[in-house]
């Protein structure tokens, strides 16, 4: 049981500037792939169709698939619906033509493979309401960064703030670079993870800060590294068993959940990878660039007045 009970002791800080330049070139790249190639949004921003059919049998999806792109719809996103009767598809703006031809088409092609085939709901999703969705979605991270700032400032200093802050970024940035690279559709389903992400990440630098916080009070004669160092060692332990358990959980929904939250648990996975290892090489490491100290955590002096007798 004493082996269990032992602090490790590793020496983070001593390999930061290592961790920065992996995460220098991480950032890089996602900003690159980002300009370059950009996001492979969903109809949720870019808008389109979404049509709901059933099917006296479980349908197959990829037959469904290759029926729509026979029939000329581009990159059509097909999925279960409830049970494995019920399928939504989800199809690229389609021009001029209304709801009622593209139904048909639809349902003609999908009837040549499996005439039980019933098309039960036509919804349109207008483009700028994706724009719409776009502004409010990057509106909402960039105010609840400013909301996180504020409170760290608060609980703790200003430089525990920015580390903060730039390991916020730094998950976001990765995470939607991930996507960009390997081209996986970008919907609100993935914001909605990104946005996670962020509470997730800053949850667990809450965590090593509060320890940081605790050390610089009772070990004001080390240097921050090695405070900092020892903080991190000591929360080792607790980051891992968290981490682990979402991965696990996560991992569930990815392989088990289907297609409609897939993108839900990738985004997340990578978030959670992302933001466990930033809390440790991101904000604490910039933290420590700022020159944080003991004396930046101590409580104020009360300046105390005699009185006159």
């Amino acid at each position: 049981m004493a082996l269990f009970n032992q602090t490790p002791s590793f020496n983070f800080m001593g390999r930061r500037r290592v961790a920065a330049a992996v995460s220098a070139a991480l950032i890089l790249m996602s900003l690159g792939s980002i300009g370059v190639r950009g996001l492979n949004l969903g109809i949720d921003f870019t808008g389109g169709l979404m049509l709901e059919v059933g099917y006296a049998g479980p349908a197959d999806l990829a037959e469904i698939r290759l029926a729509l792109a026979e029939a000329g719809f581009a990159t059509p996103l097909v999925q279960n619906f409830g049970t494995v009767s019920d399928v939504l598809i989800r199809l690229p703006p389609q021009g001029e033509q209304d709801g009622g031809v593209i139904r048909d088409r639809v349902l003609n092609s999908l009837a040549e493979r499996d005439p039980t085939v019933d098309v039960r709901r036509i919804d349109f999703v207008d483009p700028q309401v994706g724009e719409d969705l776009t502004e409010q979605g990057g509106l909402a991270m960039l105010i609840a960064l400013i909301l996180i700032f504020i409170y760290v400032m608060l609980r703790f200093r200003w430089k525990f703030a920015a580390g903060t802050i730039t390991a916020l970024i730094h998950d976001v940035i990765i995470v939607v670079g991930f996507f960009s690279v390997f081209g996986f559709s970008f919907d609100l389903t993935v914001l909605a993870a990104v946005l996670a992400t962020i509470g997730y990440s800053l949850n667990d630098t809450i965590v090593v800060f509060d320890r940081i916080r605790e050390n610089f009070r009772s070990m004001r004669r080390d240097s921050a590294e090695k405070i900092i160092n020892v903080s991190i060692n000591q929360m080792l332990g607790r980051t891992i068993i968290t981490s682990m358990t979402t991965l696990l959980v996560l991992s569930s929904l990815y392989f088990l959940g289907g297609e409609s939250v897939s993108g839900f648990a990738l985004a997340l996975i990578v978030g959670v990878l992302v933001g466990t290892y930033s809390s440790i090489y991101i904000a604490s490491a910039s933290a420590l660039a700022l020159n944080v100290s003991p004396v930046d955590l101590l409580p104020p002096k009360r300046e105390e007045i005699d009185s006159l007798p």
